[in-house]
């Protein structure tokens, strides 16, 4: 698929570090934008790389009406010797034809929308912070643009993909967070759509988060849509524990996001020669092996954050507090060996980097 490039002719400022961790995350945004466009009996064409910019859209429009659209996240980083790469962007391809599948809408060709997104990455390269802590954002997405009003999956698509250079997801960094446990609403049941990366899982994910916000709580964890008592994700990642010494996540099962990052801690934690145990566990049985003092750490894990700790997990009237409020000692090296490996700092022994050319 030959790509085409239409480049700004009005370039913006580029923020400098300070002015990068002054902004919140994913709101500040790169020159160009990647556009592919999709009609039933043509397949997608027309890629091309453009001005980021306004878009022009039908008021009928059934992403508007009936949220055909899914959506995918990774970063890219400028290394020391001056090389650009991404992590583990084959994972997100992957991911954004499960989603699609769910969701009805056409179905990429993975290493070629890759390739795509890998041009504009270059051509933006010049927006990729290199301090510690700092990447470039990669948002790929796609949206039903048919107007339409009648239920049914549409015609035609549109992939798009926009870059933001960013700092910490989290303000305090590697400073452990607040979580508060969901036990009034619902993000997803098995036969859903809670493992794919479609805008309706978080829209349904709002109202809870406002509450926690409100509460004092930078997260909330959700329990399963039926039992309501076995852990399943924080907001926009995944969780995991450190029990009796033994890292222990969540079993993928239909309604929960399959991480990326999730994906890497699993492998990394079993390269060095230890268990990494994929398991129902319910928050009842959490509580009692807190009380217990048999839980040592907790951890939040996903690309936006890549892992960060969790000091306090309240549920009810149970604050369960972790570590003395500090990063443990798996957390902080998980921490340490991705953020390496994703910079190219330490060596790639598991062909997780892509390198932009």
């Amino acid at each position: 698929m030959e790509l085409k490039f239409e480049p700004t002719k009005n370039p913006k400022h580029i923020p400098t570090p300070e002015e990068l961790a002054r902004s919140r995350f994913g709101t500040v945004f790169t020159d160009h934008m990647l556009i592919i466009d999709y009609d039933r009996g043509k397949g997608w064409h027309d890629a091309r790389v453009v001005p980021y910019g306004p878009l022009s859209f039908e008021p009928a429009a059934c992403c508007f009406h009936y949220g055909q659209l899914v959506f995918e996240g990774l970063k890219a980083y400028k290394t020391k010797d001056g090389r650009v790469v991404m992590f583990r962007p084959e994972q997100n391809m992957r991911r954004m034809n499960d989603s699609c599948e769910r969701m009805c809408i056409a179905k990429i060709d993975e290493s070629e929308f890759l390739e795509a997104i890998a041009g504009l990455v270059k051509t933006d390269s010049a927006w990729i912070p290199s301090e510690p802590g700092t990447s470039l954002y990669v948002r790929p997405f796609i949206v039903a643009n048919e107007a339409f009003l009648g239920v049914r999956s549409s015609n035609s698509f549109i992939f798009m993909t926009i870059l933001s250079p960013v700092g910490p997801y989290f303000t305090g960094g590697l400073s452990p967070i607040r979580i508060r446990v969901e036990d009034k609403y619902v993000r997803a049941v098995p036969g859903g759509t809670g493992f794919a990366k479609c805008a309706g899982n978080y829209a349904a994910s709002l109202k809870s988060q406002e509450e926690a916000d409100a509460a004092g709580y930078s997260q909330v964890l959700w329990l399963d849509g039926v039992e309501r008592k076995y852990i399943e994700e924080v907001g926009g990642m995944n969780i995991a524990f450190v029990i009796d010494g033994e890292a222990v996540t969540p079993e993928l099962n239909g309604s929960i996001l399959p991480g990326v990052i999730r994906k890497s801690v699993i492998e990394l934690v079993k390269s060095w020669g230890k268990p990494m145990i994929e398991r129902k566990i319910s928050i009842g049985e959490l509580a009692d092996f807190h009380k217990a003092g048999r839980v040592s750490e907790a951890m939040a894990i996903g690309t936006a954050a890549v892992i960060c700790p969790v000091g306090e997990l309240k549920w009810g009237d149970n604050a369960m507090k972790f570590n003395d409020g500090k990063i443990g000692p798996v957390a902080q090296r998980l921490y340490d060996e991705i953020t390496a490996i994703q910079t190219c700092d330490a060596p790639d022994k598991f062909g997780w980097v892509y390198e932009v050319k």
